[in-house]
């Protein structure tokens, strides 16, 4: 079974370095490679561009885009490293740009990036009725149609956030139009932190181990992930 190191906090070698000045040439268009680590399979060389990873052998000569698994157990490398460098730092998030909502002692923490066009967020609104002892950050992050933004102003805008976001979520009750003194909206500050996180779709799950997960998921679901944080 081949066993995966951290490399977190350990100096590049010169054997890594050489590979990072051999390849950004040849991925071309000014691209800065942010890191390269070696593997302990086969001799490869695992290359960081941003969020996304790749692999390449001691002379940056070929290069191998798809995920590495473990043959008998099946473990997928290369998704735990994707996992590691997106996770977030849960106290870093400006969490007055959310909406907040507390059921039961509220000890199980999330943040949620939610667009109010969404049909899965809509569906995992209900999830969240049904699983208690939560605090939940609703970031209203609005990247699926024009008017995604003119909604989360409403809702931003209304006496009670949760109530009107939830009515138009799960009830399909249109939030009344903001007043046109509420000028005062996070919507592009929230625009701008979902893609500096690299939030790509809605519903975005987000832990505070920094974990996250994209896209829909039940209550048992729910449950089992808030069984493994820590």
């Amino acid at each position: 079974m081949i066993g995966m190191v951290t490399t977190a906090a350990i100096a590049e070698t010169p054997q890594e370095a050489n590979v990072k000045k051999l390849m950004e040439p040849r991925l071309g268009d000014g691209v800065k490679v942010d890191q390269v680590t070696k593997t302990p399979y086969l001799g490869m060389f695992e290359v960081r561009v941003g969020k996304d990873i790749f692999y390449t052998d001691a002379q940056a000569k070929y290069m191998f885009v798809g995920r590495i698994l473990d043959a008998d157990s099946s473990r997928d490398f290369t998704k735990e490293r994707m996992d590691e460098i997106s996770k977030v730092k849960f106290s870093d998030l400006p969490l007055d740009q959310a909406i907040k909502v507390v059921k039961g002692n509220g000890k199980r923490v999330i943040a949620v990036f939610e667009d109010p066009n969404c049909g899965y967020c809509k569906k995992f609104r209900k999830t969240l009725q049904e699983v208690d002892n939560t605090t939940v950050y609703t970031f209203m992050y609005n990247i699926l149609a024009p008017d995604s933004s003119i909604k989360s102003k409403n809702v931003w805008c209304s006496a009670d956030r949760h109530k009107a976001w939830d009515d138009w979520m799960i009830n399909g009750k249109i939030p009344a139009t903001a007043a046109s003194s509420c000028v005062d909206t996070p919507n592009d500050k929230v625009l701008a932190l979902g893609q500096k996180l690299n939030v790509t779709g809605t519903p975005t799950i987000i832990f505070t181990d920094g974990s996250r997960i994209p896209g829909f998921i039940d209550a048992k679901a729910l449950e089992a992930k808030f069984a493994t944080v820590k």
